[in-house]
């Protein structure tokens, strides 16, 4: 057990790896919280203290899990002790953990999640859901980010919450991406500033939302759901619209990087408008955008996102080439070929992609990162997806009303 601290509830919980648990007798979904992968985040875990509360046990469908990420750090309140335990989920740095004999603090940390994630698959059936629970260096509007397949858009779209698409693409070894290599449906939620009181409030709403979306719990045993609802629907200011990330202006070792003051996510800016220093210099916008996550403390590589708006036809379109399997034709191309066809992985050749734009391979599916000088590999999550059990769900056919 660890204490931690909300400077926004000024309060102390005491939590273990598991903060509660319920199994039902009840056949449904199984559905795992996890709050606090960074140790200065936590009104994700007093949001799931709070939920237990005022669950009624008896009416739960399946298992429900809220888990505690890195306890070491929550402990001393900080992001991490040693390294990010959210940029560390990779096949490599988990293949490398089996023959280690000395771990860092983030390392330990790991390894019992881990287990404990691999368990609870094991030893339930799904469907299942895992669901990040985050909060921000700045000023933010609540909002959900998620790897971009199918499973993981119609989820999403319970929510009155923005969506933010294509992190993956700038982020190495997040849990969030494991998770989706194994096909399970899963998101982060980002409910606000980290020491904002709404964020533990807009947390609540979120999880009470989640538990009716994956029919964990019947919408009618949840008190006053509506109000949930309203709250994130009022605190993202009705900005119910999907973006994608195009720029990472990424922190390197040594770099004096600082954010001008007052910015915050989600806000309009102008190409050119300076917008942080690094090392003395200006750092200007290079695109008239929105801004998202600024970074506004001592620890961390991403100074700052750029995202765009993606018209809703491009996400009906993108919707129908990922089920009619069409990237097929994609290795009909000069220099693109399969690496793994089952697990959805090409190769590409640098000298052919710069005849193709980047949303081109995104409407079919794919993210890419950069292997050496000459190729890419990109990965599409539709074809590791689990869709068989998910795609007969209400919300796979459209958004359930919480009314």
């Amino acid at each position: 057990m660890v204490d931690v601290k909300s400077k926004a509830l000024n309060q102390t919980i005491s939590v273990d790896r598991i903060i509660w648990k319920i199994n039902s007798k009840i056949t449904g979904p199984t559905v795992i919280f996890i709050g606090g992968m960074h140790g200065n985040e936590t009104a994700g875990v007093f949001a799931l203290k709070h939920v237990y509360k005022n669950i009624q046990k008896d009416k739960v469908k399946g298992n429900i899990y809220a888990i505690s990420g890195n306890l070491s750090a929550l402990k001393q309140n900080q992001r991490f002790i040693h390294s990010d335990l959210n940029r560390m989920w990779t096949y490599e740095l988990l293949k490398n953990l089996e023959t280690k004999t000395s771990l860092s603090a983030e390392e330990e940390e790991q390894v019992v999640l881990y287990e404990l994630l691999k368990n609870i698959i094991n030893d339930h059936s799904g469907p299942f859901y895992f669901i990040d629970l985050h909060t921000t260096s700045s000023q933010s509007l609540p909002f959900i980010t998620i790897n971009d397949a199918l499973i993981n858009r119609n989820f999403s779209r319970q929510f009155p919450v923005p969506i933010v698409l294509g992190i993956e693409e700038y982020l190495e070894g997040p849990l969030l991406s494991y998770i989706n290599t194994l096909g399970y449906v899963c998101l982060g939620f980002e409910s606000g500033q980290h020491d904002d009181i709404n964020a533990v409030t807009n947390g609540i709403s979120f999880v009470n939302l989640a538990l009716v979306a994956t029919a964990s719990i019947d919408k009618n045993d949840i008190d006053d759901l509506l109000s949930h609802y309203q709250q994130l629907n009022q605190n993202t200011k009705h900005l119910d619209e999907v973006f994608e990330v195009t720029h990472l202006y990424r922190i390197y070792n040594g770099e004096d990087f600082k954010m001008r003051p007052n910015f915050s996510s989600f806000q309009k800016i102008k190409k050119g408008t300076i917008l942080a220093e690094s090392d003395g210099r200006d750092v200007a916008a290079p695109d008239s955008a929105r801004l998202f996550m600024p970074l506004y403390q001592n620890r961390g590589k991403e100074g700052f996102f750029i995202i765009k708006r993606i018209a809703p036809f491009f996400m009906g379109l993108s919707s129908l080439l990922r089920r009619w399997r069409l990237d097929n034709l994609l290795v009909l191309f000069p220099g693109i070929s399969w690496d793994d066809k089952e697990k959805g992985v090409l190769k590409v050749n640098l000298k052919i992609t710069r005849f193709f734009a980047k949303q081109l391979f995104h409407l079919f599916g794919y993210r890419n990162k950069q292997v050496d000088s000459t190729h890419l590999r990109l990965y599409n999550r539709e074809r590791v997806s689990k869709i068989d059990s998910y795609k007969e769900l209400p919300w796979f056919k459209g958004r359930i009303s919480m009314n």
